[in-house]
């Protein structure tokens, strides 16, 4: 079945259910629609949600239960095949691989050997499993919508509390919206703690935060070469840091000088246009930035540094930061700028009454007052540059290197986690584990600066509002 095809039919539903509602609870009172009980819009929206949520309901239950049933349905017609054990594996081991494998063929997809009998027979049957049951599905969804739909026409009357029912409804999957977002955060922290405390079964808590030499390779044999398996992180947190910094030191002047001259300089009809063209910096993919990072930044830091006199990498610590404080530049003074005209208009004008420059008034009234939202901007760009990945990836490269030199190529850990975690990996070795352990660091910094950024937006909030 096709999920698009069950909402889109869900939805029809419901709209038909919206209007015959809404018109049943109008011709219940004669046209006389300050004698219902709620407004007839919210007895549409009654007959719309007894509709629609069963037939949903039951679209979700499907998109789970599916594909366990129809593996099911596959393999039940194939173990007693010749040669489906060797494909299963002796003791099932290989049930997973083989059930991706059919799922490939009963899609059209490549798989590895499209010849087999037994995985056509099983893609055979998972098709027409998933054919049939679909229509099934479908069928039931509509029937369940419209028994809804017509339960819930037949129960309105002029006294019927239908808004107090919708809103009952909509409380309900807020709050079950926010039970799920808390959960996964829940998730997200419990699985990092976890497989970290893996981690540092393996790795001692010391070698991995103080440690100054980051090579996860581990050696499978005792004579290979090329594999210390060091997890000194230190390296790592220090070009995390200095890319950073970087970033911030060209964002942090030009976002602030953009915002202040925004707000005091610009004509009105400038700031409409100046705005609108320096927040587009923030819609384009960090893919693109890595590429003008690889293709111009780089190069001309590469030859300047040559001119000089200088050893500049290829790949390095300056390319990578300065494309990405490009990047973060809009990010800063669109905050600043609203901290900055949030601040209220008397204290310019007292200021400028009493004889101070424009000049003047911004630097020791507007900017002091503002502080407090344009600190919140400062710390949650950082978070934003820590965070970065692509920009790092395709102009800094993955070379370990403690250096505070910009002109070394460096690392950081987000580069590192996708480095560790790309392609197929167990989860069973320090090396994939020291990805989450990474994970829970970058997690603890950038919590710690989200918060500290909110207790201060908060603190000028209550200020002005």
């Amino acid at each position: 079945m096709d999920l698009s095809i069950a909402v889109a039919l869900v939805a029809t539903l419901g709209l038909l259910a919206f209007a015959v509602g809404r018109r049943r609870a109008i011709e219940s009172v004669g046209g006389q629609r300050s004698t219902l009980h709620s407004l007839p819009g919210y007895y549409g929206w009654y007959a719309a949600l007894w509709s629609a949520l069963p037939g949903l309901l039951l679209a979700a239950l499907w998109v789970v239960a599916a594909p366990t049933l129809l593996d099911e349905i596959a393999l039940s017609g194939v173990k007693d095949l010749p040669g489906a054990r060797d494909l299963l594996g002796e003791d099932g081991s290989r049930r997973d691989l083989f059930l991706n494998e059919v799922r490939n063929a009963a899609e059209g997809q490549i798989v590895t050997n499209p010849e087999d009998p037994v995985l056509l027979a099983a893609a055979a049957r998972y098709r027409g499993a998933e054919t049939t049951s679909g229509r099934i599905a479908l069928g039931l969804i509509a029937a369940l919508s419209v028994a809804g739909g017509v339960l819930a026409l037949r129960r309105i009357r002029p006294d019927l509390a239908a808004r107090s029912r919708v809103e009952a409804v909509l409380r309900t999957a807020l709050l079950v919206c926010s039970t799920v977002a808390i959960l996964v955060t829940l998730g997200i922290v419990l699985s990092l703690i976890f497989e970290t405390t893996r981690f540092f079964q393996r790795v001692p808590f010391q070698e991995f935060l103080f440690g100054t030499h980051w090579s996860p390779q581990m050696a499978l044999r005792a004579d290979q070469v090329g594999s210390s398996g060091s997890f000194g992180a230190v390296p790592i947190f220090a070009g995390t840091l200095l890319i950073t910094g970087i970033a911030m030191a060209v964002a942090v002047p030009v976002g602030l000088l953009s915002a202040i001259s925004m707000s005091f300089y610009l004509p009105a009809g400038a700031r409409a246009t100046v705005k609108p063209l320096l927040e587009i910096l923030a819609g384009i993919p960090t893919v693109v930035y890595g590429f003008f990072a690889v293709l111009i930044v780089a190069p001309v830091i590469r030859d300047a540094g040559a001119e000089l006199g200088l050893e500049v990498a290829s790949e390095s610590a300056l390319a990578a930061g300065l494309v990405m404080g490009i990047m973060i530049i809009p990010f800063i003074s669109s905050l600043s700028d609203d901290a900055i005209t949030a601040v209220p208009q008397s204290l310019s004008d007292g200021s400028l009454a009493l004889g101070a420059t424009r000049s003047e008034t911004i630097c020791l009234v507007v900017l002091p007052a503002a502080l407090p939202g344009i600190a919140g901007a400062f710390l949650l760009a950082i978070s934003r540059a820590i965070g970065e990945t692509m920009i790092v990836v395709m102009a800094a490269g993955l070379a370990a290197n403690l250096t505070a030199n910009p002109f070394q190529a460096v690392t950081t850990v987000t580069v590192q986690i996708v480095t560790l975690l790309t392609g197929d990996q167990e989860f069973d070795s320090a090396k994939t584990l020291s990805a989450f352990a990474l994970g829970l660091v970058l997690f603890v910094v950038t919590l710690g600066l989200n918060i500290v950024a909110l207790q201060i937006v908060r603190r000028y909030r209550e200020a002005y509002e």
